[in-house]
């Protein structure tokens, strides 16, 4: 059976003969489409989320940005652009007390 999607699993282009091991590239593919293989793992006994023939630090290295990539990088930037902050914000005078 052809693997198409490049997933890891029985199939896998990494466990035929002679095939070098899993590397950063591989690492980063099998990442982004965790979720889908996820599903499909469900199903299909032949394929896997992560591949065990691997290069090790590289794959995983991948592996995880590729993930973090798929689920949006992990970045969060809210910006407010009320004025509203300015004005409940006391200034250094308000705050002083006289003795």
């Amino acid at each position: 059976m052809v693997n198409k999607w490049a997933v890891a699993g029985e199939n896998s282009r990494f466990k035929q003969p002679e095939a070098k091991p899993a590397g950063f590239w591989a690492g980063f593919w099998h990442g982004n489409i965790a979720a889908i293989t996820f599903v499909v793992s469900l199903f299909n006994k032949g394929v896997s989320i992560y591949e065990t023939h691997n290069n090790g630090g590289w794959y995983n290295f991948g592996f995880l940005l590729g993930v973090s990539a798929m689920s949006g990088g992990g970045v969060k930037v809210n910006v407010d652009k009320s004025d509203k902050d300015e004005e409940t914000m006391p200034t250094s005078s308000e705050t002083e007390t006289e003795d």
